[in-house]
Order: C-alpha cells, then structure tokens, then sequence
C-alpha cells in the first residue's frame, strides 16, 4: 500500500485557522490537529512538544494566517519571499517515523515548530501560487466564520471555507433581498 505524501498547505491552513478561531489554542488541540496531519506520537509528547513550542507554533501560524488572508498575487509573493528568505535553508529531502520521503527546508531536523511550519508554509504556498499563476487561498467570507482555504482545483476562485458556510451564505443574502424587496405600505408588491 502507497503512503500517503505530507500536504503541507493543507496543513498550515487547518492549523492557521485552528489558531485564528482560538488563538490561545492549547498544546493538546496543537497536538491532535498535528497528529492528524502525519507527525509522529513521539514528536508529539510533552516533552518533545512543550507549551513554549506550542506558542511558537501559534506565533508561526499567527504570521502565516496574514499571507492567508492577502488576495494580491504580488504582496502575497513579496510575503511568501520575506518568510523564505529568513526561515528557509537548503532545500533537502528526509525520511523519518516512517514516513516516506520528503522534502524539509527548515534549518535542521532540530528546528524549532515555528520555523518548521513557516518554512514549509511558505515554500507549500509559493509552489501552489507558481503553479496557478494566482492566489488560491483565502479567508472565509460567511459572517462569523474565522476559517480558512485552500483552493486548488477547477473553476472559479473560492470565497468560503466549506460548502456549509456557502449555503449559509446564499441564504442570508436571499433572505436580505426578501426583505428589501418588501413593500413598506403592507401593500403587496406587483
């Protein structure tokens, strides 16, 4: 059976929205959500994951969240480069936990989790604008939504984080039209 690859914008976005809806988000949440995007149990400990690696984690996805959020193709590269330029190393591949091969940018195997995740962040969100020739991500435009996206695929740029908050969406503004449309004389429109 072929192992499943490391999706590290998929990653940084969930774990960037994550720390935007609780930016006090705890070591334990950081580490379940980490844990569902491949890392290892071991890496994943109290003491191989400590609090103060937690707030570097949540500092990291803090800064990423505001490339996340920026829909001009030129500020978000001048960003992107930014990041690469002071969290990025060589690039090289590595193999650890069992897990397939793949490529690492941050500065060792040692690196602390918030150069781990803007260094990988960055250079997932560089490939993918590269590759579309746009920005593909964003922040959710429902009302009381604080999440994120990713969006990769065919057709027209995304505006919401699931289709959940779409439906929502639609609905309101249907509904405000409704309402707009109303008479105000209690006559009904003709």
């Amino acid at each position: 059976m072929k192992q499943q690859g490391f999706q590290p914008a998929q990653r940084l976005v969930d774990i960037a929205s994550a720390v935007r809806t609780t930016p006090d988000l705890s070591r334990a949440a950081l580490a379940e959500l980490l844990a569902r995007h491949g890392e290892s149990p071991d890496d994943l400990t109290d003491a191989a994951f400590s609090d103060e690696d937690a707030r570097e984690l949540r500092d990291a996805a803090d800064r990423m969240s505001g490339i996340l959020t920026e829909a001009d193709i030129d500020r978000a590269a001048l960003a992107l480069n930014r990041v690469l330029a002071e969290q990025a190393s060589a690039p090289r591949l590595s193999r650890h936990d069992g897990h397939a091969w793949h490529l690492h940018i941050d500065h060792s195997d040692d690196a602390g989790w918030g150069n781990w995740l803007l260094a990988s962040g960055a250079l997932a969100l560089a490939q993918i604008l590269s590759e579309h020739g746009r920005v593909t991500w964003g922040a959710c435009e429902a009302s009381n939504c604080r999440n994120l996206y990713l969006g990769t695929g065919p057709g027209s740029p995304r505006r919401y984080c699931s289709a959940t908050c779409a439906s929502r969406a639609r609905v309101a503004a249907h509904r405000r039209r409704t309402r707009q449309a109303a008479p105000t004389d209690g006559q009904p429109n003709r």
